[in-house]
């Protein structure tokens, strides 16, 4: 199983390697698999290479998704975090 995260294209050089942001860090990438990317276009991104263009709708609602996920991941760290710190074992409330 691979995870690819939806980004959107921030700039395109001569080389067909796109900028795009992930989570505030920008990363470059190949356009050879989706050669019709434009500027401004959202491409699904598997290790380092778009590999399908996706319209905004879809985009947003998996981006929903990975924060609804990293919402989840961040509290059962924190209960995790604090049960640890608590000797007695019972989760903070």
């Amino acid at each position: 199983m691979c995870l690819a995260i939806p980004t959107q294209i921030k700039t395109i050089g001569d080389n067909g390697i796109a900028t795009v942001e992930l989570g505030g860090v920008e990363r470059q990438i190949s356009l050879i698999m989706t050669p019709d990317a434009k500027l401004g276009d959202y491409v699904l991104v598997h290790t380092g290479y778009a590999i399908s263009l996706m319209d905004l709708e879809e985009a947003q609602a998996s981006l929903e998704v990975f924060a609804e996920l990293a919402a989840i991941q961040e509290a059962m760290e924190a209960e995790e975090a604090a049960r640890i710190g608590d000797p007695s074992g019972a989760a903070a409330a």
